[in-house]
């Protein structure tokens, strides 16, 4: 059973981790971490360590330089604290191969900051609907107009190549648990 204290010495560290997001301040961020670790469900992508992570933020905010959160509640459970929290932010710019539409998004995610017996954070691992982020990133171009039908073929396009990547190995090769009759 967690303490209130474990509670609320973990519940910092998440809140800080994510008011540093916003601010885009890397360093205190990634010094939430002893290992930087990163685990994006939907995409089947792992970012590890220090330059991988930093990766991570830089192509993402050049993605949706706007990129912030607005939490829904925070849970906490033996390993880790869960957060329910809207992500929200403006594709002004390449998101992998697919390109700016310029349109806003606010999709709802759930992030498990998972602890370590030494109440380390050891990985954010972050589920969210892809297809509703799409959705509204094509949702703000007008197919009616001919000017944009390059565009949505280029980001449909990249969608599709998106989609081709390879899941990564350490997300698949998982050991089911053992649950006592």
């Amino acid at each position: 059973m967690l303490t209130l204290e474990t509670r609320a010495v973990r519940e910092k560290v998440v809140l800080d981790h994510f008011h540093d997001e916003v601010r885009q301040d890397w360093d205190d961020v990634l010094s939430t971490f002893p290992h930087p670790h990163y685990e994006l469900i939907p995409m089947m992508v792992v970012h590890d360590g220090d330059t991988d992570v930093r990766g991570y933020y830089h192509d993402t905010r050049v993605a949706f330089p706007d990129q912030d959160h607005e939490i829904i509640a925070l849970r906490h459970s033996d390993d880790a604290v869960i957060a329910e929290f809207w992500l929200l932010g403006t594709h002004l710019g390449p998101l992998g191969s697919i390109p700016a539409t310029g349109s806003k998004f606010r999709v709802r995610m759930t992030a498990y900051f998972i602890f370590d017996e030494n109440e380390n954070l050891v990985c954010e691992r972050i589920y969210f609907d892809t297809l509703t982020m799409l959705k509204q990133l094509i949702r703000g171009i007008d197919a009616k107009k001919p000017r944009n039908w390059l565009l949505l073929a280029r980001v449909i396009r990249g969608m599709l190549a998106e989609s081709g990547t390879e899941p990564d190995r350490r997300l698949l090769d998982t050991t089911a648990p053992v649950f006592a009759d």
